[in-house]
């Protein structure tokens, strides 16, 4: 067998491929975004072996490693935080990134001990914008291979805003003004310092 060449794993390897699928339960819920006749899309066949992330091969192929720090919100020893490339929807989204080029399976045990205390903080800097009833914090991992987790501010009231979905409802959204998310990004970065590192816009 050559080393290109992976068979699908037997979960895989039984899905439904190309058949309909029925929706799932969340198009029902209330803070679901979308309304309408859907579908679900056909399951298409799996890649494998899967392409490699952003990143994959090392810092010197990720372009969040070559980054300079004034690109990014705020940052210290071990961490940075950025924003988005455009305003969204929503009015605060960052994203906290570790400064060497770990994903988190092998993200050495002192920077690992740091991951709560630096969610909570970033969560803290996004709450003090105002107006934000909760900070939803997620990890996907599947476009780099540097660890990053993001972080998005339910604005207070909007209760349909809940939920898995939020990141959605950002999207469809009117964007901010370029001023309100710069001003947005500035107090976040100030937040930030507060508590140590250098905020940069």
């Amino acid at each position: 067998m050559s080393d290109d060449h992976v068979e699908p794993s037997p979960y895989v390897a039984g899905l439904p491929f190309g058949r309909e699928l029925p929706l799932p339960e969340c198009v029902a819920w209330e803070t679901f975004p979308f309304a309408g006749e859907m579908t679900v899309r056909p399951l298409e066949p799996p890649v494998l072996p899967e392409p490699p992330r952003h990143g994959e091969d090392g810092p010197e192929s990720c372009d969040i490693c070559r980054r300079a720090d004034e690109s990014y919100l705020w940052t210290d020893e071990h961490w940075r935080l950025s924003a988005l490339k455009e305003p969204s929807g929503l009015p605060g989204t960052v994203l906290l990134w570790s400064r060497e080029h770990h994903d988190l399976a092998d993200l050495p045990a002192e920077r690992a001990a740091e991951i709560g205390p630096m969610l909570q903080r970033a969560e803290r800097a996004v709450s003090a914008l105002g107006g934000i009833a909760r900070v939803h914090v997620s990890r996907w991992g599947d476009g780099a291979a540097h660890l990053h987790w993001w972080l998005f501010g339910r604005p207070e009231g909007m209760l349909q805003l809940r939920g898995s979905d939020m990141p959605l409802w950002g999207d469809a959204l009117p964007p901010l003004s370029a001023a309100d998310w710069q001003a947005s990004n500035r107090r976040i970065a100030a937040a930030m310092a507060e508590g140590g590192g250098t905020a940069h816009v």
